[in-house]
Protein backbone atom coordinates (compact mmCIF):
# COMPACT_ATOMS: atom_id res chain seq x y z
CA UNK A 1 0.00 0.00 0.00
CA UNK A 2 1.29 3.38 -1.10
CA UNK A 3 1.34 6.46 1.17
CA UNK A 4 -1.14 7.64 -1.15
CA UNK A 5 -3.92 5.14 -0.27
CA UNK A 6 -3.84 4.93 3.40
CA UNK A 7 -5.99 6.29 5.63
CA UNK A 8 -6.74 9.84 6.87
CA UNK A 9 -5.15 10.69 10.18
CA UNK A 10 -8.30 9.71 12.26
CA UNK A 11 -9.98 7.35 9.77
CA UNK A 12 -12.18 10.19 9.62
CA UNK A 13 -15.68 10.15 7.60
CA UNK A 14 -17.22 12.98 5.75
CA UNK A 15 -17.51 15.61 6.73
CA UNK A 16 -15.20 15.71 9.45
CA UNK A 17 -12.03 14.75 7.08
CA UNK A 18 -13.01 17.43 4.01
CA UNK A 19 -10.22 20.44 2.93
CA UNK A 20 -13.22 23.14 2.37
CA UNK A 21 -14.42 22.93 6.24
CA UNK A 22 -11.60 21.52 8.02
CA UNK A 23 -9.72 24.01 10.39
CA UNK A 24 -6.82 21.52 10.81
CA UNK A 25 -4.72 19.75 8.04
CA UNK A 26 -2.41 17.11 8.61
CA UNK A 27 0.60 17.06 5.98
CA UNK A 28 2.56 13.82 5.18
CA UNK A 29 6.01 14.11 4.88
CA UNK A 30 7.47 10.61 4.61
CA UNK A 31 11.15 11.49 3.97
CA UNK A 32 14.24 10.04 4.96
CA UNK A 33 16.85 11.21 2.82
CA UNK A 34 19.95 12.45 5.91
CA UNK A 35 19.41 9.71 8.54
CA UNK A 36 22.76 8.20 9.62
CA UNK A 37 21.45 5.20 11.75
CA UNK A 38 18.43 3.43 11.27
CA UNK A 39 16.49 3.80 8.18
CA UNK A 40 12.41 3.83 7.85
CA UNK A 41 11.60 7.19 9.29
CA UNK A 42 9.60 7.49 5.65
CA UNK A 43 7.42 4.92 6.60
CA UNK A 44 6.28 6.99 9.79
CA UNK A 45 3.55 8.69 8.66
CA UNK A 46 2.01 5.61 7.51
CA UNK A 47 2.19 3.68 10.45
CA UNK A 48 0.69 6.94 12.73
CA UNK A 49 -2.13 7.46 10.65
CA UNK A 50 -2.97 3.28 10.42
CA UNK A 51 -2.64 3.58 14.39
CA UNK A 52 -4.76 6.68 14.61
CA UNK A 53 -7.68 5.13 12.92
CA UNK A 54 -8.10 2.56 15.96
CA UNK A 55 -8.42 5.40 18.58
CA UNK A 56 -11.03 7.19 20.50
CA UNK A 57 -12.22 10.46 19.25
CA UNK A 58 -13.14 11.95 22.81
CA UNK A 59 -10.96 13.05 25.03
CA UNK A 60 -11.19 12.23 28.49
CA UNK A 61 -8.98 14.92 30.13
CA UNK A 62 -9.91 18.05 27.97
CA UNK A 63 -13.95 16.92 27.74
CA UNK A 64 -13.23 17.70 23.85
CA UNK A 65 -14.09 16.15 20.43
CA UNK A 66 -11.46 18.07 18.58
CA UNK A 67 -11.94 15.81 15.00
CA UNK A 68 -15.17 17.91 15.08
CA UNK A 69 -13.09 21.13 14.30
CA UNK A 70 -12.45 19.01 10.89
CA UNK A 71 -9.10 17.36 10.26
CA UNK A 72 -7.91 17.36 6.34
CA UNK A 73 -5.33 15.18 5.37
CA UNK A 74 -3.42 16.61 2.85
CA UNK A 75 -1.15 14.52 0.09
CA UNK A 76 2.12 13.38 1.13
CA UNK A 77 5.41 15.75 0.39
CA UNK A 78 7.13 13.87 -2.42
CA UNK A 79 10.37 11.75 -0.50
CA UNK A 80 12.75 11.60 -3.55
CA UNK A 81 14.14 15.39 -2.87
CA UNK A 82 17.21 16.74 -2.07
CA UNK A 83 17.24 17.88 1.27
CA UNK A 84 17.05 22.31 0.16
CA UNK A 85 14.41 20.93 -2.35
CA UNK A 86 12.71 19.50 0.35
CA UNK A 87 12.78 22.34 2.32
CA UNK A 88 11.72 24.47 0.02
CA UNK A 89 8.78 21.97 -0.92
CA UNK A 90 7.31 22.24 3.06
CA UNK A 91 7.69 26.05 3.57
CA UNK A 92 5.85 26.11 -0.04
CA UNK A 93 2.98 23.47 0.90
CA UNK A 94 2.81 25.17 4.78
CA UNK A 95 2.57 28.41 3.61
CA UNK A 96 -0.34 27.92 1.51
CA UNK A 97 -2.15 26.20 4.26
CA UNK A 98 -1.37 29.43 6.53
CA UNK A 99 -2.32 31.63 3.92
CA UNK A 100 -6.48 29.80 4.14
CA UNK A 101 -5.79 30.33 8.08
CA UNK A 102 -5.51 26.38 9.00
CA UNK A 103 -3.84 25.14 11.71
CA UNK A 104 -1.40 22.93 10.07
CA UNK A 105 0.22 20.08 11.94
CA UNK A 106 3.17 18.03 10.11
CA UNK A 107 4.02 14.54 10.40
CA UNK A 108 7.36 13.29 9.38
CA UNK A 109 9.48 11.66 8.31
CA UNK A 110 12.65 12.75 9.71
CA UNK A 111 13.61 15.69 11.42
CA UNK A 112 14.82 17.87 8.78
CA UNK A 113 11.03 18.25 7.84
CA UNK A 114 10.39 20.69 10.15
CA UNK A 115 12.71 23.39 8.95
CA UNK A 116 10.70 24.20 6.11
CA UNK A 117 7.35 24.47 8.81
CA UNK A 118 8.69 26.48 11.08
CA UNK A 119 10.16 28.90 8.09
CA UNK A 120 6.06 29.15 6.83
CA UNK A 121 5.12 29.76 11.02
CA UNK A 122 7.79 32.40 11.61
CA UNK A 123 6.70 34.27 8.27
CA UNK A 124 3.22 34.48 9.82
CA UNK A 125 3.63 34.90 13.20
CA UNK A 126 6.74 37.38 13.92
CA UNK A 127 6.60 36.94 17.90
CA UNK A 128 7.61 33.05 17.76
CA UNK A 129 9.58 31.00 19.06
CA UNK A 130 10.30 27.46 18.49
CA UNK A 131 9.98 24.65 20.96
CA UNK A 132 11.55 21.78 20.81
CA UNK A 133 11.24 18.13 22.52
CA UNK A 134 14.12 16.10 21.36
CA UNK A 135 16.70 14.12 22.78
CA UNK A 136 19.40 15.42 20.11
CA UNK A 137 20.50 19.26 20.13
CA UNK A 138 20.56 19.27 16.69
CA UNK A 139 22.17 22.12 16.09
CA UNK A 140 25.53 20.82 13.92
CA UNK A 141 26.07 23.78 10.92
CA UNK A 142 26.49 21.20 8.54
CA UNK A 143 26.39 17.43 8.76
CA UNK A 144 27.64 14.84 5.95
CA UNK A 145 27.79 18.11 2.97
CA UNK A 146 24.39 18.81 3.78
CA UNK A 147 23.21 22.24 5.89
CA UNK A 148 19.80 20.95 5.74
CA UNK A 149 20.22 17.25 7.26
CA UNK A 150 18.30 16.14 10.13
CA UNK A 151 21.26 17.34 12.58
CA UNK A 152 21.28 21.01 11.39
CA UNK A 153 17.71 21.57 12.21
CA UNK A 154 17.67 23.34 15.04
CA UNK A 155 20.94 25.49 13.70
CA UNK A 156 18.72 26.61 10.76
CA UNK A 157 15.10 27.61 12.61
CA UNK A 158 17.66 29.17 15.68
CA UNK A 159 18.58 31.51 12.08
CA UNK A 160 15.31 32.44 11.81
CA UNK A 161 13.55 32.71 15.60
CA UNK A 162 14.39 31.97 19.52
CA UNK A 163 14.16 28.44 20.74
CA UNK A 164 14.10 26.39 23.16
CA UNK A 165 15.37 23.13 23.89
CA UNK A 166 13.50 19.97 26.25
CA UNK A 167 14.88 16.72 26.52
CA UNK A 168 18.17 16.99 25.36
CA UNK A 169 20.80 14.28 26.53
CA UNK A 170 22.90 13.61 23.42
CA UNK A 171 25.12 16.22 21.34
CA UNK A 172 28.62 16.61 19.73
CA UNK A 173 31.09 18.33 21.61
CA UNK A 174 31.37 20.76 18.29
CA UNK A 175 27.50 21.77 18.78
CA UNK A 176 28.77 23.15 22.47
CA UNK A 177 29.43 26.74 21.34
CA UNK A 178 25.93 26.92 19.82
CA UNK A 179 24.00 26.40 22.82
CA UNK A 180 22.28 28.93 24.81
CA UNK A 181 22.19 27.34 28.02
CA UNK A 182 19.64 28.81 30.10
CA UNK A 183 17.20 28.07 27.33
CA UNK A 184 18.33 24.19 27.39
CA UNK A 185 16.49 21.76 29.36
CA UNK A 186 18.51 18.60 30.08
CA UNK A 187 16.57 15.37 30.63
CA UNK A 188 18.68 15.00 33.52
CA UNK A 189 17.70 17.70 35.06
CA UNK A 190 14.00 17.25 34.96
CA UNK A 191 12.88 13.90 34.87
CA UNK A 192 11.01 13.35 37.61
CA UNK A 193 10.17 16.84 38.35
CA UNK A 194 7.76 19.05 37.17
CA UNK A 195 8.90 22.81 38.45
CA UNK A 196 10.87 22.86 35.18
CA UNK A 197 7.86 23.21 33.59
CA UNK A 198 7.34 26.96 34.44
CA UNK A 199 10.98 28.00 33.50
CA UNK A 200 10.13 26.52 30.11
CA UNK A 201 6.87 28.40 29.36
CA UNK A 202 8.64 31.87 31.13
CA UNK A 203 10.90 31.49 28.40
CA UNK A 204 8.34 31.45 25.21
CA UNK A 205 7.02 34.03 23.28
CA UNK A 206 3.33 34.57 22.99
CA UNK A 207 2.83 32.37 19.95
CA UNK A 208 4.82 29.06 19.89
CA UNK A 209 5.61 26.35 17.32
CA UNK A 210 5.93 23.33 18.44
CA UNK A 211 8.62 20.32 16.54
CA UNK A 212 8.19 17.27 18.33
CA UNK A 213 10.92 14.73 17.54
CA UNK A 214 9.39 10.95 19.56
CA UNK A 215 12.91 10.43 20.68
CA UNK A 216 12.31 12.41 23.39
CA UNK A 217 10.63 9.89 25.00
CA UNK A 218 12.54 7.14 26.91
CA UNK A 219 13.09 4.26 24.32
CA UNK A 220 10.97 1.96 27.09
CA UNK A 221 7.77 3.53 25.67
CA UNK A 222 9.12 4.67 22.32
CA UNK A 223 11.51 2.15 21.12
CA UNK A 224 10.10 3.43 17.03
CA UNK A 225 12.69 5.87 16.23
CA UNK A 226 16.14 5.82 14.40
CA UNK A 227 18.22 6.96 16.92
CA UNK A 228 16.71 6.36 20.45
CA UNK A 229 18.74 7.61 23.50
CA UNK A 230 18.21 6.00 27.12
CA UNK A 231 17.19 8.50 30.06
CA UNK A 232 13.79 10.13 28.10
CA UNK A 233 10.70 11.57 29.59
CA UNK A 234 7.71 9.88 29.68
CA UNK A 235 4.08 9.95 28.48
CA UNK A 236 2.86 12.42 31.36
CA UNK A 237 6.11 15.06 31.21
CA UNK A 238 5.60 15.65 27.75
CA UNK A 239 1.73 16.46 28.04
CA UNK A 240 2.10 18.52 31.18
CA UNK A 241 4.73 20.42 29.37
CA UNK A 242 2.57 20.79 25.94
CA UNK A 243 -0.77 21.26 28.47
CA UNK A 244 0.71 24.46 29.79
CA UNK A 245 2.05 25.63 26.63
CA UNK A 246 -1.16 25.40 25.10
CA UNK A 247 -3.12 26.97 28.32
CA UNK A 248 -0.31 29.93 28.40
CA UNK A 249 0.55 30.78 25.34
CA UNK A 250 -0.40 29.97 21.60
CA UNK A 251 0.44 27.13 19.54
CA UNK A 252 0.07 28.25 16.67
CA UNK A 253 1.51 24.52 14.40
CA UNK A 254 3.59 21.58 15.43
CA UNK A 255 5.35 18.69 14.02
CA UNK A 256 5.33 15.25 14.82
CA UNK A 257 8.68 13.55 13.57
CA UNK A 258 11.18 10.20 13.59
CA UNK A 259 8.76 7.85 13.70
CA UNK A 260 10.54 4.51 12.85
CA UNK A 261 7.83 1.53 12.79
CA UNK A 262 8.61 -1.44 14.13
CA UNK A 263 6.37 -4.33 12.33
CA UNK A 264 6.59 -6.51 15.46
CA UNK A 265 5.59 -3.45 17.92
CA UNK A 266 2.93 -1.64 17.03
CA UNK A 267 2.54 0.55 20.72
CA UNK A 268 4.51 3.35 19.74
CA UNK A 269 2.96 4.24 16.23
CA UNK A 270 -0.33 4.83 18.59
CA UNK A 271 1.28 6.73 21.13
CA UNK A 272 2.72 8.84 18.04
CA UNK A 273 -1.09 9.31 16.76
CA UNK A 274 -2.84 10.17 20.47
CA UNK A 275 0.22 12.33 20.80
CA UNK A 276 -1.13 14.33 18.06
CA UNK A 277 -4.50 13.79 18.97
CA UNK A 278 -3.83 15.17 22.87
CA UNK A 279 -1.72 18.42 21.39
CA UNK A 280 -4.88 19.24 19.10
CA UNK A 281 -6.98 18.91 22.02
CA UNK A 282 -4.95 20.74 24.66
CA UNK A 283 -4.40 23.88 21.51
CA UNK A 284 -7.85 24.17 20.21
CA UNK A 285 -9.89 22.57 23.31
CA UNK A 286 -12.28 20.51 21.09
CA UNK A 287 -15.84 21.44 21.64
CA UNK A 288 -16.91 20.86 25.39
CA UNK A 289 -19.69 18.91 26.16
CA UNK A 290 -20.60 17.62 22.52
CA UNK A 291 -19.25 13.99 22.86
CA UNK A 292 -21.24 11.86 20.75
CA UNK A 293 -20.20 8.64 18.71
CA UNK A 294 -19.05 8.22 15.29
CA UNK A 295 -17.99 4.69 15.11
CA UNK A 296 -21.03 3.45 12.51
CA UNK A 297 -19.87 6.57 10.52
CA UNK A 298 -16.38 5.67 10.87
CA UNK A 299 -16.69 1.72 10.16
CA UNK A 300 -18.99 2.77 6.77
CA UNK A 301 -16.65 5.38 6.21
Amino acid sequence: MTMSETVNYGGLPSPYAEPAGSRIVVLPVPYDRTSTWKKGADRGPEAIFRASANMELYDIETDSEVYRRGIWTDAPVAGDLEPEELVATVHRRVQGHLANRKFVVVVGGEHSVSTGAARAHVERYPDLTVLQLDAHTDLRDEYEGSKYSHACVMARIREMCPIVQVGIRSMDAGEKPALVPDRVFFAEKICGHLAWIDDVVAKLTGQVYLTIDLDVFDPAIMPSTGTPEPGGLMWYDVLALIRAVGRRRTVVGFDVVEMCPVEANWAPDFLAAKLIYKTLSYVLEGDHGQARSIEGARRAH
